[in-house]
């Protein structure tokens, strides 16, 4: 029975045969292969996997902005947490309503004021509902 295949090669791995799409998997520099999860070295040629260039200062204030970490900083459940978010946008928004729009007569100053509540109006309804979605422990 061994007589049937001879000089095979035996490879325990073989790379892709379509190479895979840039940014979605790590690859080797010197031989194309891609790395396992976690490696620092390339498992078929031996080189080193190259360092990202990001510095760690962008790294450290991304972390803050991930809506995770913000969740479990504010202590708030994910409805909670988009009601919050929103309403902060409605603040926003009552505040960007007196840059935009210019007030020539007292019926635009009031229609601005009105823009103004509507928008103060709904940033109350979201943090209500915020608060009501919060789950205590």
């Amino acid at each position: 029975m061994s007589e049937v295949a001879h000089n095979v090669q035996h490879d325990f791995w073989r790379p892709p045969a379509a190479p895979a799409p840039s940014g979605m998997v790590e690859a080797c520099y010197g031989c194309g292969t891609e790395f396992i999860a976690g490696s620092r070295f390339c498992h078929v040629c031996g080189s080193a996997r190259q360092q990202e260039s990001a510095p760690l200062a962008v790294n450290r204030w991304a972390r803050y902005l991930e809506f995770q970490t913000i969740k479990s900083s504010l202590n708030l459940s994910m409805g909670s947490l988009i009601a919050f978010i929103l309403g902060i946008g409605c603040l926003f928004a009552v505040v960007m309503v007196g840059i935009i729009y210019s007030m020539q007569t007292f019926a635009d100053f009031q229609a601005v004021q009105f823009y103004r509540m509507q928008w103060l109006v709904a940033a109350v309804a979201c943090f209500v509902a915020g608060i009501l979605l919060k789950k205590s422990d």
